[in-house]
């Protein structure tokens, strides 16, 4: 009983992981998708993925695309007030 409650925690557990991985890789790719323009024409000298590329994007967000913002927001990596500061 004990060591079949132990297999289906771990179970659980690594579908938890899997379904968390899946969710991040689809926000990941539909934001890289949605920046591509913004990033090649602005902030192209920063790595993918650092710091400097976030600060270069939060000094440009006013000049962002609005797909590019929607799917930040989407992620949850800016708060949906930068949507409205557009209209």
């Amino acid at each position: 009983m004990k060591k079949s409650r132990i297999v289906l925690n771990v179970v659980l557990a690594a579908s938890a992981v899997a379904i968390v991985n899946t969710s991040a890789s689809a926000y990941s790719t539909r934001v890289k998708d949605a920046c591509s323009a913004d990033y090649g024409s602005l902030c192209a000298k920063y790595k993918q993925g650092s710091s400097e590329l976030r600060r270069c994007f939060e000094s440009n967000r006013r000049v962002l695309s609005t797909e590019c913002v929607q799917a930040l927001v989407d992620a949850g990596e800016v708060p949906a007030r930068y949507l409205k500061d557009r209209k």
